[in-house]
């Protein structure tokens, strides 16, 4: 498919719900599966530091990832994107590509991935608010409302689990959120204009020569010793995270709107504590699963409030 076939005016830029009916149910389960993707994305990375420097890691990801992407992208024979989109897709590349994953990489050399989760539970109220000053939509007061109240459990939780200072680690999560926000809402208003997939590949190949520059100097300083744990781990943060949870999430976020598609990973947090115990036997505290829990009842009152409005 070309980009100029699914060309939309910019007028129909998700800001909410595009239908009634089918759609939104099928754009729901699409950001869902996106949500889910997400979910490992911190146990893997866990995994992937036990084989790579933090540096490297992300390098590789965003090679491999890359590699995907061209090939969808040659394969499909799809062009390159018009030049008024590009700015956007750099937003994206910046945001979601690199951004984030070398935020939280950092992060996690220093927090666990249960403590991690829960502050990246901040993300959909600081996407929403993106949306909201980026394309003008106007969720209803309710959809606010629940949206704070999942922010402010998470900030509660911080603040216990850190005894009242925030820690080295928190700070790059806190950056890793404006950032994300930040290419989470470009992508949504992209994915309005072109299919998901294209935003996702075309923002990979866009932070390709970082990535090789990343890998080549990295690579020699920080010592890389291959287990299977590191392999998978690289593998599910390239493919799973980076590739295919974008892919699902922004076509999601097309048909649902970036509001209503943010709140539904209030649910991460909750996903990414049951992966932390399963897969890394993390001690997760009484505290942790309560404040998942508490903002996980909010996508409820998120989900039924009516489509947002776009101002003028």
């Amino acid at each position: 498919m070309k980009v100029k076939d699914s060309a939309t005016p910019e007028s129909a830029i998700a800001v909410g719900p595009s239908t009634a009916g089918p759609s939104n149910g099928g754009g729901a389960v699409l950001a869902g599966l996106g949500v889910v993707a997400f979910s490992l994305t911190f146990p893997s990375t866990a995994w992937g530091l036990e084989s790579f420097g933090p540096w490297s890691l992300v390098a590789l990801r965003t090679l491999l990832a890359a590699a995907i992407a061209g090939g969808v992208l040659l394969a499909g024979r799809v062009p390159v994107p018009d030049r008024r989109h590009r700015a956007g897709l750099v937003v994206v590349a910046a945001g979601v590509v690199v951004g984030f994953p070398l935020l939280t990489t950092l992060a996690l050399q220093t927090s666990t991935t249960s403590h991690a989760a829960v502050v990246v539970g901040l993300l959909p109220l600081t996407t929403a608010v993106f949306s909201s000053l980026r394309t003008g939509a106007r969720p209803p007061r309710a959809f606010w409302i629940a949206a704070l109240a999942g922010a402010a459990v998470v900030i509660a939780f911080t603040v216990q689990e850190s005894g009242g200072a925030l820690s080295g680690g928190d700070l790059y999560l806190f950056g890793a959120l404006l950032v994300c926000a930040a290419g989470y809402t470009e992508g949504g208003r992209l994915a309005g204009i072109m299919p998901g997939w294209q935003v996702v590949g075309w923002a990979l190949i866009l932070s390709l020569p970082l990535a090789v520059a990343g890998a080549a100097v990295a690579l020699p300083l920080e010592p890389v010793r291959l287990t299977a744990h590191g392999v998978i781990g690289l593998v599910w943060v390239a493919a799973g995270s980076t590739f295919f949870g974008l892919y699902v999430w922004y076509r999601g976020m097309a048909e649902i709107g970036v509001p209503r598609a943010s709140q539904l990973q209030l649910a991460q947090p909750l996903l990414t504590l049951v992966w932390s115990f399963f897969l890394l036997g993390e001690e997760v505290s009484a505290a942790a699963p309560v404040a998942a829990i508490a903002v996980l009842v909010c996508i409820a009152a998120t989900q039924r409030t009516g489509r947002a409005r776009r101002r003028g």
